[in-house]
């Protein structure tokens, strides 16, 4: 086993006078080993001190010496710092113009897209060669000596901060305020270019509208011509007025047959038809005709008397009967002659209504009129349904057109008036693509140096300093921990 002793001790425990100081600590140097240097020595030892100061001293020296080379040779360097600020809100205006259209001019919100960030956009233009360059020459710097600006965003707001960095302060300031203007040219330029080419490109466009709101004109005024209709409002009136007709035609056949009914049964119940019945009544209203009917009634009663007095044989009987027959004769021809008809017909008459039975044959007169007046009409009423639904079902095809092309002539009609006040709205929305964007703190003028920051690099060789010192001391205390992980005994074999 090694000794790790600093010298050697003889049985009494004094030291061997044979060593001088040099010889023991040439021993010692002699007995380091790779065991020695991985495991260390003991922690009253010492002896190891004087290394450890070494390299303290050596890596104090190569912390501190490039540290104080840059405060001493570095340039000092200001920097000036602005922020921009993007509106969240948009601004809208909206003018309606009577038959014409609505011209409206909108700024969309900077954020109100979630595809695109106008921050980031920003970002990239501000930093973009092209903005550099016009802001070294409006100092008359090259582009190298500008340098590139630091821009950050805020999170969760549109704020854009910028930090442009100079010799001196008052440079500094002036480059912040140079890049500030090439920015916002380039933006002006930016929103000219737009709105020009949106013109130009816009002209085409209106040609075409205006040639299809023509040719959809000459289309409608094609098929007005041709159906007579002028608009689709037109044709659906006449539908509704074909579908009223309708309805009366059905209510006017339902009220047919109810007449004809009532009609039949009075013809059944009175046992005449509607002829013979109205010339009943007009043999009522003929004098000659009643008187006679008078007559025949006086003779009859006679006849009936002489009948049940006499035989069938007697000359009374015989001579009541000629009469009663003669008289009835006559009032056969009166009737004749005043209704015109035929013998035949004569029988069925009723020759002598009275009472009751003269109004009922006045009623079915009446109602049989009433019943020819309402089929002639009817009749008239379905010719003129069935002719007008023929024509309207003929119209079919063509008002269908016609309210397509109306549709269409509506449709573009608004595009065109919508693109005419478009057109000359958008010349106020500068900021459609690019949004709005104010300078919300000025280039500042900065009081002190941003470059070499003397607190931060003293701070840092403080810092690494003490991991030193740090190091220095797990390397002195290795030893025991060594041993508290792998026991006392195995470091001792060591």
């Amino acid at each position: 086993m090694l000794d790790h002793s600093p010298t050697n001790l003889d049985p009494a425990g004094t030291p061997d006078r044979r060593y001088g100081k040099v010889a023991i600590r040439l021993k010692a140097w002699r007995e380091i080993n790779a065991a020695r240097i991985l495991t260390g020595g003991r922690l009253g030892d010492l002896g190891r001190l004087p290394r450890y100061a070494a390299i303290f001293a050596l890596g104090a020296t190569m912390i501190w010496a490039p540290i104080i080379g840059y405060l001493k040779t570095a340039p000092l360097r200001y920097k000036s710092e602005l922020s921009l600020i993007l509106p969240g809100s948009g601004a809208s205006a909206s003018v309606n113009l009577s038959d014409i259209g609505q011209a409206s001019s909108y700024a969309n919100s900077a954020f109100a897209s979630n595809s695109i960030s106008p921050t980031e956009t920003y970002k990239r233009l501000i930093s973009a060669d092209r903005i550099l360059d016009k802001a070294a020459q409006s100092l008359g710097i090259s582009i190298w000596e500008l340098g590139s600006p630091r821009i950050d965003l805020v999170d969760q707001t549109s704020l854009i901060h910028v930090s442009m960095t100079g010799p001196s302060p008052k440079g500094a300031q002036e480059r912040g305020d140079a890049l500030l203007a090439a920015f916002f040219a380039e933006i002006d330029a930016l929103r000219a270019d737009e709105l020009a080419v949106r013109e130009t490109s816009g002209a085409g466009a209106m040609e075409d509208y205006r040639a299809s709101v023509q040719t959809t004109r000459d289309e409608i005024s094609r098929l007005q011509a041709e159906t007579g209709l002028m608009s689709s409002d037109q044709y659906a009136a006449q539908i509704s007025a074909n579908d009223a007709r309708m309805q009366a035609a059905q209510l006017m056949s339902t009220t047919l047959d109810q007449r004809r009914g009532e009609v039949q049964s009075l013809g059944q119940m009175l046992g005449l038809t509607p002829e013979l019945a109205a010339a009943t009544l007009k043999l009522f209203a003929d004098a000659e005709y009643n008187a006679i009917t008078q007559e025949i009634a006086l003779h009859a009663a006679s006849l009936a008397e002489a009948e049940a007095k006499l035989g069938a044989r007697h000359p009374d009987v015989e001579s009541a009967r000629r009469a009663y027959a003669g008289a009835r004769a006559k009032a056969i021809a009166r009737a004749g002659f005043v209704t015109n008809l035929p013998a035949a017909a004569l029988e069925t008459l009723d020759l002598a209504p009275a009472g009751a039975r003269a109004e009922l044959l006045s009623v079915f007169v009446r109602k049989d009129s009433e019943l020819a007046g309402l089929t002639a009409e009817y009749a008239a009423l379905s010719a003129d349904l069935a002719s007008e639904t023929a024509r309207l079902q003929a119209l079919a095809p063509l008002a269908a057109q016609l309210e397509d092309k109306q549709r269409d002539f509506s449709v573009a009609e608004a595009v065109f008036a919508s693109a005419i006040a478009r057109t000359q709205s958008t010349k106020a929305d500068v900021y459609a693509s690019y949004p709005l964007v104010q300078v919300l703190e000025d280039p500042s003028l900065p009081q002190d140096p941003s470059s070499p920051r003397r607190m931060l690099a003293i701070a840092a060789g403080i810092a690494a300093v003490f991991l030193l010192l740090i190091g220095l001391t797990l390397g002195w205390v290795r030893r025991a921990m060594i041993s508290r992980l792998i026991g006392p005994d195995k470091v001792a074999q060591i």
